[in-house]
């Protein structure tokens, strides 16, 4: 079990991820004048030693885009379209991938991303144009590729269940990937689509430890609330699967097999494992929240990371990024797939059904047949 040891370098920002703003210099941040005061801001969450604690407030701003599914064509990932109905996650998990894509918006990928949100309330209306175009063809949307779509506001804004209801009405197949058991709010839609095979979940769950969790994802529903989540998705018909991600060497390894063992008493029949990526400014404030929470074990953990990484801390190509190499990436391996052997987790296929699908009414118009 892990424990809290060595004095930390700084105070810790309680109740958040991030400890700082890692201004973004990819894109020549630093250097331009800019109108908000965001620096400012950001300087006065440093949290200096002697300082007062400060209380972060979270803020939503409304997006209208044009446009609401992304299509990528990247060749090692699963899907060819997502949609997020927001920008940035209140969950504040430090390891999130998505951090950096603040940067485009003249925003941090620290604090800001976790405090600093954008809402889509027009998604369910833009897709449905979208899928009522003479061209388009179905194939699975992905939701929470991005940024979570049942991250807090979504009990708010509800954009997820809207577009979940038009993709129901017009038959369309959707997968969701979240860390929250807010989905369960989503539950009778999920269930229904489930009947006619066009609605899968996965549901991420990192350490078994609600006090490491409340650290390390420190906004994402309890572990004990995600393990919930899975069984009752499961009881009501809807193909669940465990994502154990990211695994951290030295910090939540040690679960892998809990996990797999807790999901598969639930009925979980199907798993998977990634391991801890840190593109972009990830890296260094992954680093950060290493010296503030972690300080006795900072440089072991970097050290495996890098093993697995070309002695790199990421390794952005096609192909590598999701495929760790290395002693350490051998041993996670061997160790997930004997616990998903021993516990009955066979990773049944599933095929979503494009087949069904029926282009949605728009303008008023009736559908003739």
């Amino acid at each position: 079990m892990f424990s809290y040891m060595g004095q930390r370098r700084k105070q810790a920002i309680h109740g958040r991820g991030a400890q700082s703003g890692a201004v973004p210099t990819r894109f020549g941040l630093a250097a331009r004048e800019v109108d908000a005061d965001w620096r400012d801001y950001v300087a006065t969450l440093a949290n200096e030693e002697g300082g007062p604690p400060v209380k972060l407030r979270t803020t939503v701003i409304e997006e209208h885009p044009k446009s609401i599914l992304s299509f990528n064509r990247s060749p090692d990932i699963p899907f060819d379209r997502s949609i997020n109905a927001y920008r940035g996650c209140e969950h504040g998990c430090i390891y999130c991938y998505a951090r950096p894509t603040h940067a485009y918006h003249d925003l941090s990928p620290g604090l800001d991303f976790e405090t600093r949100l954008f809402a889509k309330p027009d998604a369910a209306a833009l897709l449905r144009e979208a899928l009522a175009k003479p061209k388009y063809r179905p194939r699975p949307i992905a939701m929470g590729t991005n940024t979570d779509p049942y991250q807090p506001i979504e009990r708010r804004y509800r954009i997820t269940r809207q577009v979940l209801e038009l993709c129901l009405e017009t038959r369309h197949p959707v997968t969701i990937t979240t860390k929250s058991d807010r989905v369960l709010d989503d539950l009778d839609l999920l269930a229904e689509m489930a009947r006619h095979r066009l609605a899968a979940v996965a549901i991420s769950v990192t350490t078994l430890d609600p006090r490491l969790s409340g650290i390390l994802e420190p906004r994402a529903a309890s572990p004990a609330k995600r393990l919930a989540a899975l069984g009752r998705l499961v009881a009501a018909g809807v193909p669940a699967h465990v994502s154990v991600a990211p695994i951290i060497p030295a910090i939540t390894d040690e679960f892998m097999e809990r996990i797999l063992q807790e999901a598969a008493e639930r009925g979980v029949r199907s798993a998977s494992w990634i391991m801890l990526r840190l593109p972009h400014e990830v890296a260094p404030l992954f680093r950060e929240w290493l010296d503030v929470h972690f300080p006795d074990r900072a440089a072991k953990v970097m050290h495996i990371v890098q093993s697995v990484r070309g002695n790199k801390d990421n390794d952005a190509l096609f192909f590598e990024r999701m495929k760790p190499h290395g002693v350490w990436a051998d041993l996670f391996r061997a160790r997930f797939h004997k616990a998903r052997a021993r516990f009955g987790i066979d990773n049944p296929e599933l095929e979503l059904d494009c087949s069904r699908f029926r282009p949605p009414e728009t303008g008023g118009q009736l559908r003739l047949l």
